[in-house]
């Protein structure tokens, strides 16, 4: 077992990675599977409730904790997984999910601080933990011999001090699909009541598991609804990624803590948006559905797909993305591929490694986003084909 590494404050956003992957998939008029963002717009009575709130007059700034009849959907909405949270006290609406995580840690984190992030991250991750004056500390999921990845709860364990502070877990997870089990959020819980840490979860996939997999939010676990910031999104669940209202649950002290942040970042957003997403919670469930179950399909459709073009693929059972082994085309390094890969095949994808501290543990995978029509994801197969 590698030993958590605590690794320096600042690092180059990956971000970066994402233009120039962008600007090479214009160039070669490539197919960019590389970003997570659907092709296709949310339900349509969403976006009628959009359409006359800008123009029934709701374009000026909303209430700073969010509207209230969007707070309320959401209350609502949490029910579903026999969660209880006072509107008026415990939920509080943000920019989308990625500043709702930077304005969490920059609340309840200082210097000092240790934050215990799961690698592969999203990139804002380490960018939100610099911006607090903490110091991620990082383990890595560990592959089973079927190709599917768990939670390293032996480095969790050894990662711990007494400068910890918090544990940021994203499940479902982006880059790899990867969906904790019960038993792995049984023993993340132990971990934080054990030791009084505070959990921040990133939930914005919760609605796209695949093959009969579960989300269970870690806020539902003994102990965990008090000292747990459970943070999700409408941009996932409604195909609205662009509209960046996302949102966090937890108790009175912490809301407020993170509201006092949250004030001098965006100070409010959204205010048309807030009240068709509000609509999309009560009344667009069974149009996520239908959206889950397409993704299953689009998933298997692109898997099937890259494993005919030579790539070794991985298990998902989450999000929009599955990730494939390089090595079987005879490729070390996976980013090698991913930078030639317009030019040579007109495919963009992402290479694994630049979500992590230890790219060498992951340079053989890259992503690969299926949020896409199916005739762009042919395509792409297609192409792919190329390589063998």
């Amino acid at each position: 077992m590698r030993e958590p590494a605590l690794v320096p404050r600042l690092r180059p956003f990956t971000s970066t990675v994402f233009a120039e992957m962008t600007a090479l998939a214009v160039r070669h008029d490539a197919v960019n599977l590389g970003q997570g963002f659907p092709d296709t717009d949310g339900p349509a009575g969403m976006l009628e409730t959009a359409k006359n709130s800008l123009f029934g007059g709701d374009n000026q700034y909303p209430p700073g904790p969010g509207r209230p009849e969007l707070r309320a959907a959401i209350s609502r909405h949490r029910q579903r997984y026999g969660a209880s949270y006072d509107p008026d006290t415990e939920i509080l609406v943000t920019a989308g999910a990625t500043e709702a995580i930077a304005a969490t840690l920059i609340a309840l984190t200082e210097s000092g601080d240790e934050v215990i992030v799961v690698e592969p991250y999203y990139d804002s991750y380490a960018a939100a933990v610099a911006m607090a004056g903490a110091q991620r500390r990082v383990i890595g999921l560990v592959e089973t011999e079927g190709g599917q990845l768990e939670l390293d709860l032996d480095a969790l364990r050894d990662a711990i001090t007494p400068n910890t502070r918090a544990v940021l877990l994203n499940s479902p997870h982006n880059p790899t699909g990867t969906v904790f089990s019960r038993a792995q959020l049984e023993e993340v819980a132990r971990l934080c009541v054990e030791h009084d840490l505070i959990a921040v979860t990133d939930e914005v996939y919760e609605h796209l598991v695949f093959d009969g997999a579960e989300h269970l939010p870690l806020a539902s676990f003994p102990g965990m609804r008090e000292r747990t910031v459970a943070i999700s999104s409408a941009g996932k669940t409604f195909n609205c990624t662009g509209w960046k209202i996302g949102w966090i649950c937890s108790t009175p002290e912490l809301v407020a803590a993170v509201k006092a942040a949250k004030q001098f970042i965006t100070f409010v957003s959204g205010g048309p948006l807030q009240p068709a997403v509000a609509y999309a919670l009560d009344n667009e469930l069974e149009w996520v559905e239908n959206l889950r179950v397409s993704l299953q399909e689009k998933r298997d459709r692109l898997s099937v797909g890259l494993a005919d073009a030579g790539f070794a693929v991985r298990p998902s059972a989450g999000t929009y993305f599955v990730t494939a082994d390089v090595r079987p085309l005879g490729f070390d390094d996976a980013a090698e591929l991913a930078w030639t890969l317009p030019e040579r095949a007109g495919v963009a994808a992402v290479p694994v490694k630049v979500f992590t501290d230890h790219p060498d543990e992951w340079k053989h995978l890259l992503r690969f986003a299926f949020c896409k029509r199916n005739e762009v994801i042919d395509e792409a197969v297609e192409r792919l084909r190329k390589l063998v």
